[in-house]
C-alpha cells in the first residue's frame, strides 16, 4: 500500500509561529504592547447588521450554497454602485470569508500536479498554501514574461495588495486581462481592500469594463466584508466573475458542504445595502493612519506604497525586516516582517492600523521616543 503523505508536509511553516518571541518581548512593555502585525478588526460590528443577524437567528432549515437572491441582489448592487462594475446576480457566490475562496480555488478548479499557479512575489502567504493544498506549484512572479513558455493553470493579482497598499494601475490590469485570454489563464483578482483607497487614490476592480472591455470571461473578482463593515469575525465574503466559472464554483462546492450560513447572509445584505456604515470605519482608519505613518517618518522610517488598505509598509535606515521587527518589539510594538510575504520583502515590516484609538497614541507616543 502507498505510503500517506499529509497534506501538512506540503505546507510552510505558519509565519506568525516564529513572531511569538517579539511578541512575549512587547508584552512585557510596562504600558502593555501595541500589536499592529495582524489587520484584524477592532471596533464594533455596527448595531444595524447585528440585528439584521438576530433577526435572521430562527433559521432552522439549511441555507443554498448559492445564497440568498437578496444577498446577492445586494452585492451586485453594491458593485454598481461604489465601484461602476455591472455583474448578473446569478453570477454571485457567498463564501465563508475570503481566505477560505483563497486556499481552496485552485482545488475547486481542478488544479492539480500538472499545474502552475501564480501570485505576487510580494502576497499575502494563502496564495502560495492554497496552490500546495492542491498539489500544483506556487510561482511567484510579478512579470509573466519571465515565466517562459509554460501556461499556468492560475493567476493570482491583488491590488490594492496585502501588504505593500499597492495599487495596480488601469494599463498594468489591462495587459494582465490581455496575456491571460490570449492564453486561456483564469485571473483571479484579491480586491478585499477595494473600499480603501487613500489620500485620492481610486482602486480599480479588474470587472471595471475599461480593464476587461465589458466581458468577465476567464475572470473572478474576491470581495471580503471583514474590513469594510468590520465582519471578520461572520467570516463574510464573495466571488464574482465569470458565469460559467462562477457556476463550476458553485458546483463543486454544493458537493463540499461549503455554505455561508443564514444568519450571516442576512448581515451580509445589510452591510452591503449601507454605505454610511462604511464611510464612518474609513474614517477611523484613515485618522489612525495619518498618525502612524506621521510617527513612523518622524523616527527616521520611510515608508513606501500604501496607497490603499490597512496597512504601512516601512523600512529602517538601520535595520533589515527582522531587526526592525526587534527594535519596535522593545518599545512595546509588535508589526510583522515583510519576510512573511516573500523574499523581495525582508528589508520591511507592514504595521497595521486596525489598533484602537488608545492603542494607536500609545505607539505614535513611543515611536517619538525614538527620534
Amino acid at each position: 500500500m502507498a505510503q500517506r503523505r499529509p497534506v501538512v508536509d506540503r505546507l510552510p511553516i505558519f509565519p506568525w509561529d516564529r513572531l511569538l518571541p517579539y511578541k512575549e518581548t512587547a508584552a512585557r512593555h510596562f504600558d502593555g504592547i501595541v500589536d499592529l502585525s495582524v489587520g484584524t478588526p477592532v471596533d464594533p460590528v455596527p448595531e444595524s447588521l447585528r440585528a439584521a443577524l438576530a433577526a435572521a437567528a430562527d433559521s432552522p432549515g439549511y441555507p443554498t450554497t448559492h445564497g440568498k437572491a437578496a444577498l446577492r441582489a445586494s452585492a451586485a448592487g453594491w458593485l454598481a454602485r461604489r465601484h461602476g462594475v455591472t455583474v448578473d446576480p446569478s453570477a454571485i457566490l457567498p463564501t465563508v470569508g475570503s481566505k477560505e475562496l483563497v486556499a481552496w480555488l485552485p482545488t475547486l478548479l481542478g488544479l492539480g500536479a500538472e499545474h502552475t499557479v501564480v501570485h505576487p512575489e510580494l502576497a499575502y502567504p494563502t496564495y502560495d498554501v492554497g496552490s500546495r493544498i492542491a498539489g500544483a506549484r506556487p510561482v511567484a512572479s510579478d512579470g509573466f514574461t519571465r515565466l517562459g513558455p509554460e501556461t499556468p493553470g492560475l493567476v493570482w493579482i491583488n491590488s490594492p495588495a496585502n501588504p505593500t497598499g499597492r495599487i495596480l494601475g488601469r494599463d498594468h490590469l489591462r495587459k494582465v486581462v490581455s496575456w491571460a485570454r490570449e492564453r486561456g489563464v483564469v485571473v483571479a483578482s484579491d480586491e478585499c481592500y477595494l473600499d480603501l483607497g487613500w489620500d485620492g487614490a481610486t482602486p480599480l476592480s479588474i470587472l471595471h469594463p475599461d480593464i476587461c472591455g465589458g466581458s468577465h470571461e476567464g475572470l473572478l473578482a474576491v470581495h471580503s466584508l471583514s474590513k469594510r463593515s468590520n465582519l471578520a469575525g461572520y467570516r463574510a465574503a464573495f466571488v464574482t466573475g465569470d458565469p460559467a466559472l462562477v457556476a463550476e464554483l458553485l458546483a463543486v462546492r454544493k458537493h463540499a458542504g461549503m455554505i455561508v450560513p443564514a444568519p450571516v447572509q442576512a448581515a451580509m445584505t445589510a452591510a452591503l445595502d449601507d454605505d454610511a456604515h462604511a464611510a464612518v470605519q474609513k474614517e477611523r482608519y484613515g485618522a489612525r493612519r495619518a498618525l502612524l505613518r506621521g510617527a513612523l517618518e518622524r523616527a527616521g522610517w520611510v515608508i513606501t506604497h500604501s496607497e490603499a488598505g490597512l496597512y504601512l509598509w516601512a523600512a529602517h535606515p538601520e535595520h533589515d525586516g527582522w531587526g526592525a521587527v526587534r527594535l519596535l518589539a522593545e518599545q512595546g510594538i509588535l508589526v510583522a516582517p515583510g519576510e512573511f510575504y516573500g523574499a523581495a520583502g525582508s528589508g520591511h515590516v507592514r504595521v497595521a492600523f486596525t489598533a484602537t484609538d488608545e492603542r494607536v497614541a500609545a505607539a505614535v507616543k513611543r515611536l517619538d521616543g525614538l527620534a
